[in-house]
């Protein structure tokens, strides 16, 4: 499962956190129902977005609700799903967007995909998904072509930019895509007034995502040498910040000219949620879940440590001939910027820079993303290899980077909000 919409369950109250895991789980079943099991690893956290809008606008119904059964996922526990036109829509958009990555992977020739039979596979997979998301579509009234249309010049439009061109230029398919996606719950809700404020958060939150697995990716692929947006466009990630924080003020003007039946839970995943997501992207949070680390202040329980570093004169800080400068610490000859390598280790065993692993070839990582869904590693462990780009992430149980026990540093009043919606108490 992957996406920039990734709420911690700490954040949430009981009740959104039941109504999120239920367009989860919805969209998840839908692609098994409607497109088969092997369907399933696409779901995403993002593609739920537009079952959450569907919902939204309509209200909970109780045809919009079923029992499922037990899942590995879930600790095998039963759970209410959504269901309905808007999970549908979402795995139609998800199965679509799917298919164009393994083509975009295929022409890279990434890993195993540069092998013929292999390629040849993968092109089949993504022709067939691309039949069963346009088949739903078509059943919904959503014209798919416009997702593949758009994919399509994304790699046109990378080839041409270069430094100088504008970063808005890269993102514009992806916030094509999004736009229409987010639009057409205003036609599956009946509220077609709604149609237009939602395109307007759609492109906008096309852009977020553009842009911020660009910020994420970016030293991974100035390591491999691969393409990335800031990277070829020459833009900073001062300006990259600006950018996503005029996308993330645009949405929520957007969502208050919208009108829902319900909107608290499209409110705290677009309004509250996404502003986490890109202070993640941007290191400008972190986890007090966690355990200290860089920029996070003196280990508990140090003597001698001050609150702004070490004290002058202590024995233990970083220029002390055991410390960060000495022999034996990390800017030493014994460290990683000495010959010795991490650890004190010389190159022949393991010393120097240490090397990003490969990502994993399609079919690879499928079978990779099979064991960690059957093992339940994608929901409950605190750090997995991604499946595909083996990155470490985090299983959706321990995403926290919220305050102890609920939510702290609420932003309620940037967005203007009632806060009826939020999970802070007297917001």
């Amino acid at each position: 499962m992957f996406g920039i919409v990734r709420p911690c369950t700490h954040r949430l109250t009981d009740g959104l956190k039941t109504e999120w895991m239920a367009h989860l789980c919805g969209l998840c079943l839908a692609l098994r129902a409607d497109h088969g099991q092997f369907a399933r690893v696409v779901t995403n956290y993002d593609g739920l977005i537009v079952s959450v809008l569907t919902e939204a606008q309509t209200g909970v119904t109780e045809a919009g609700r079923r029992k499922a059964g037990p899942c590995a996922l879930r600790a095998m526990r039963t759970a209410p799903v959504a269901r309905g036109e808007g999970a549908r829509l979402a795995a139609a958009v998800s199965l679509v967007l799917a298919s164009a990555k393994v083509r975009d992977h295929v022409a890279d020739r990434d890993g195993l995909l540069a092998r013929r039979p292999v390629a040849a596979a993968a092109r089949r997979v993504a022709r067939s998904w691309d039949k069963a998301g346009a088949r739903t579509g078509r059943d919904l009234g959503f014209d798919t072509a416009v997702l593949v249309d758009a994919v399509d010049r994304q790699t046109g439009i990378e080839a041409l930019a270069g430094p100088g061109t504008s970063l808005l230029a890269v993102t514009e398919p992806t916030e094509t895509a999004t736009a229409a996606a987010f639009a057409h719950t205003a036609v599956l809700a009946g509220r077609p007034g709604n149609a237009a404020p939602l395109a307007e958060a759609g492109r906008l939150f096309g852009r977020l995502a553009h842009l911020l697995d660009a910020v994420e990716d970016q030293a991974a692929d100035t390591a491999t040498g691969a393409w990335n947006p800031l990277t070829a466009t020459g833009t900073s990630r001062e300006e990259a910040r600006r950018l996503a924080d005029d996308a993330l003020h645009g949405i929520r003007l957007a969502l208050k000219d919208a009108e829902f039946a319900d909107g608290k839970l499209a409110h705290v995943l677009l309004a509250h949620e996404l502003r986490t997501s890109v202070d993640r992207a941007f290191g400008t949070t972190s986890c007090s879940h966690g355990t200290p680390g860089a920029g996070q202040g003196p280990v508990p329980g140090n003597p001698y440590a001050g609150p702004h570093g070490p004290v002058p004169g202590n024995p233990y800080g970083g220029d002390n001939p055991y410390g960060g400068s000495g022999p034996y610490g990390g800017g030493g000859p014994m460290g990683p910027g000495g010959p010795m390598g991490p650890g004190g280790l010389p190159p022949q065993f393991g010393g120097g820079a240490p090397q990003a692993p490969k990502p994993r070839g399609f079919l690879a990582g499928c079978a990779m993303f099979t064991w960690l869904f059957c093992t339940c590693q994608i929901c409950c462990a605190k750090k997995y290899e991604g499946p595909w780009s083996r990155k470490k992430r985090e299983g959706c149980c321990y995403d926290c980077d919220c305050g102890d026990g609920g939510c702290s540093g609420c932003d309620c009043g940037d967005c203007g909000c009632d806060c009826c919606c939020c999970p802070c108490d007297g917001c």
